[in-house]
C-alpha cells in the first residue's frame, strides 16, 4: 500500500488592508482582511523541500497591497477576481488560485447635522464575505456574510418536538429567537455584470425582513424561508449555505422572591448552544466545481 500526497495549496492568511481614498476632499475607507491561497504542481515542495515553484507567502502578501492601490477594491469581488486572475495568468506554476476576504464595515461620523469627509467608527451589522476561486474549472464567487447577530423578541414558538426519557425541554408557543448568522451564497453565470454591492445589501435585507415577518415554529424553519427569499429575489444565485447558532434566551425565574417575570428579564445564555445549519439550492443549478472547496473558513 502506497503513501502519497494528496490535495494541497498554500498561502498567505489574513493580511489586513485598509484602502483611502483620497482622490477628492471626500474620502472612502475599504477595510479588508485577505487571505490568498494557490494551487498546483507544489509536490516537490511537501515531498523533498524543492521550493523552486513556490512564490513566497511574502509575496502573496505583497501582491494584495499593490493590488488595493492599482485596482479598485470596491466591490471586493471584483478587486478578488483580478487578483486570482493575476496569479493564474502570469505565475507558471500556478493553476488555481482562491481569495478569501472579510470587509468590515465603517459608518462617517456626524459634526452638526453633517456626515464628516475624512472621519468614521466601526459599524456592526455583520462582516461582509467573499470567496473567490480562478483555475481550471472556471470562475467561481461566493458571496456571503457572518457574525449578523439578530433578535426577535415574540412570533417564534418550539414545541411537539421528539421526546426520550432525558428530555427537560419544556415547549413553548412564545420565545426569543436569536442568532449570530452565517450565510454564503454561490453565484452562477456572467460575472462580470453583477452589481455584487446591489446583491450584498439586497440579499441581506430580504433576509432580515423574512426572519422579522415569519412566524417560527423552528430555527430550521426560518432559515429555509431566508434563504427561498434569497434565491427568489436574485436569479443569479444558484446555492445558499447557512449556519445559525441558537443563542438561548431562558426567563429567570423569579418566584422565590415573590416578583412576576412575564417574558421580559431572560438570561443569555452562550453555551452550549444548538447549532442549525442548512444548504438550499436550485435544482437546477450548475456544478459548484471547486467554489467550496480548499476554504480557510470563510466559504
Amino acid at each position: 500500500m502506497a503513501i502519497v500526497l494528496g490535495s494541497h495549496q498554500y498561502g498567505k492568511a489574513e493580511t489586513r488592508l485598509v484602502r483611502i481614498v483620497r482622490d477628492t476632499p471626500r474620502h472612502e475607507i475599504v477595510d479588508l482582511n485577505v487571505t490568498t491561497a494557490l494551487r498546483g504542481d507544489f509536490a516537490a515542495a511537501y515531498l523533498e523541500g524543492d521550493q523552486s515553484a513556490v512564490l513566497p507567502t511574502d509575496t502573496q502578501k505583497n501582491s494584495a497591497y499593490v493590488w488595493a492601490r492599482t485596482h479598485p477594491v470596491d466591490p471586493i469581488e471584483d478587486w478578488g477576481l483580478s487578483l486570482a486572475r493575476h496569479f493564474v495568468a502570469d505565475i507558471d506554476p500556478v493553476e488555481g488560485a482562491r481569495i478569501e476576504i472579510e470587509r468590515f464595515g465603517w459608518s462617517r461620523v456626524e459634526v452638526d447635522g453633517d456626515e464628516h469627509d475624512h472621519t468614521w467608527v466601526r459599524s456592526g451589522q455583520g462582516v461582509r464575505t467573499a470567496a473567490i476561486t480562478v483555475d481550471a474549472t472556471g470562475e467561481h464567487v461566493v458571496q456571503g456574510l457572518k457574525d449578523l447577530v439578530i433578535l426577535k423578541s415574540t412570533g417564534s414558538a418550539f414545541k411537539d418536538f421528539l421526546t426520550d426519557e432525558y428530555t427537560t425541554l419544556a415547549p413553548t408557543d412564545d420565545r426569543v429567537m436569536a442568532t449570530s448568522l452565517v450565510a454564503r451564497w454561490r453565484v452562477s453565470g456572467d460575472l462580470g455584470g453583477v452589481d455584487w454591492n446591489g446583491m450584498y445589501e439586497g440579499v441581506k435585507r430580504v433576509m432580515i425582513e423574512r426572519f422579522a415577518n415569519l412566524h417560527s415554529l423552528a430555527l430550521q424553519q426560518t432559515l429555509w424561508h431566508m434563504a427561498r427569499a434569497a434565491l427568489e429575489a436574485y436569479p443569479q444565485i444558484a446555492e445558499m449555505r447557512l449556519t445559525a447558532p441558537n443563542k438561548h434566551h431562558f426567563v429567570v425565574d423569579f418566584s422565590r422572591f415573590g416578583v412576576d417575570n412575564a417574558g421580559e428579564v431572560f438570561h443569555a445564555d452562550d453555551r452550549p448552544y444548538g447549532l442549525i445549519e442548512a444548504t438550499v439550492t436550485r435544482d437546477d443549478a450548475p456544478a459548484a466545481g471547486d467554489a467550496w472547496r480548499f476554504s480557510a473558513g470563510l466559504a
